[in-house]
């Protein structure tokens, strides 16, 4: 499964690419269509990862700052930059999960190394 999901990562980080270039080149249009595929394949990843504790933590992340990104770009796009706040929420939300990952999570898992 990790050879056919690494297809869908690299491509979910070229839309994430097209999406914030627009944005940092104020257009608009082609901004907020590139929201919704990379959107899409965040969630697509996490679900295909949903058994991996490790990938499942991350990729929860990522959705929030892939939502936390897109707000913030909305609201500067359409609301005179009014929406900072509710980024920060999605922001803070992903550092949450990253954080309980690596508390009590993280430490738990026993890593298997090669022998040698």
């Amino acid at each position: 499964m990790n050879s056919s999901i690494r297809k869908f990562e690299n491509l979910h980080i070229a839309f994430w690419l097209v999406k914030d270039t627009c944005w940092v080149l104020d257009f608009r249009i082609l901004g907020v269509i590139m929201i919704i595929p990379t959107l899409f394949l965040a969630f697509y990843i996490t679900y295909k990862f949903r058994k991996h504790v490790s990938e499942l933590f991350h990729n929860m992340a990522v959705c929030l700052w892939i939502i936390a990104n897109t707000t913030w770009m909305l609201g500067e796009f359409f609301f005179d930059d009014t929406f900072r706040p509710y980024s920060t929420v999605f922001f803070i939300g992903g550092l949450l999960i990253i954080g309980y990952y690596y508390l009590f999570v993280f430490r738990n898992l026993k890593i298997d190394t090669p022998d040698q």
